[in-house]
């Protein structure tokens, strides 16, 4: 019996270190030149990597798992890891910029003057609501299916087979989930887009933060996206610059606690 347990043991544990395995890789742009700070994430397990000064990364990862890379300025690229044995080289494609108008903002340092002076909407789109010009389309994606309305197709004695099968097998969990992800790391590009690194470095925030903070924003002032949805730049960074002394001294903190 003993002999069973530890065979048992031995296997779980041997499993276990051989799953977690890594893959390493180059990520290059279109031109042959090296990406660093590239954020790497593994979609099976939720591992996160920055790529180093050389374009360089190694995540954990095993067979079958989707790694997906996402840059400032970029298309986002996913892979599929088939041999974790073979170097995983990666090619981002720079995305076009549209330069937009710059329009310097004074500050008065009182706030309530000035928070009614920022809450101002932006200009191409008033200017394509004054003219009747359709919005552009919404992103195309598959409905995750939804309990409440499956049990409400089956008492009037329709079932979607495709629709249960989704919720039992948790392919709409994941679905929500990665549709939400999505959604912050477009809203995190549409800010860096606009505003350049350096002014976080400036504001006490490293280069390698940026994401962090700009994710722990959206937690600490859920209104903030709703200024990115209507295109409301100036009202982004008010309410960035709020929340930027929260973060810093919780940086400060950590640094402290680590020495």
């Amino acid at each position: 019996m003993i002999r069973k347990i530890f065979a048992v043991f031995f296997f779980y544990i041997t499993a276990n270190f051989f799953c977690q395995q890594k893959v390493s890789g180059t990520i290059m742009s279109e031109n042959d030149m090296v990406i660093s700070s590239v954020l790497v994430v593994n979609m099976a397990n939720d591992k996160k990597v920055y790529s180093n000064s050389s374009g360089e990364f190694s995540i954990e990862a095993s067979e079958k798992d989707e790694i997906r890379f996402v840059k400032n300025g970029y298309e986002r690229a996913s892979r599929r890891v088939y041999n974790l044995d073979v170097s995983m080289n990666v090619v981002l494609i720079r995305i076009p910029e549209e330069i937009e108008e710059v329009e310097i903002v004074s500050v008065t340092g009182n706030l309530s003057k000035d928070s009614k002076r920022l809450s101002k909407i932006d200009k191409k789109e008033q200017l394509q609501k004054d003219i009747g010009l359709p919005k552009p389309p919404e992103k195309l994606r598959e409905v995750p299916a939804e309990l409440n309305r499956v049990l409400l197709g089956a008492a009037f004695g329709s079932i979607n087979v495709q629709h249960v099968y989704d919720l039992i097998s948790g392919k709409s969990r994941r679905q929500k989930r990665r549709y939400k992800y999505e959604d912050i790391q477009l809203d995190i590009t549409w800010i860096r887009n606009r505003i350049d690194d350096e002014y976080f470095v400036k504001n006490e925030i490293p280069a390698e933060k940026i994401l962090e903070f700009l994710e722990f924003s959206f937690i600490v002032k859920p209104e903030i996206r709703s200024y990115i949805k209507a295109k409301n730049i100036n009202r982004v960074m008010f309410n960035l610059e709020e929340v930027i002394p929260v973060y810093v001294e919780r940086l400060k903190e950590n640094t402290k606690s680590t020495e």
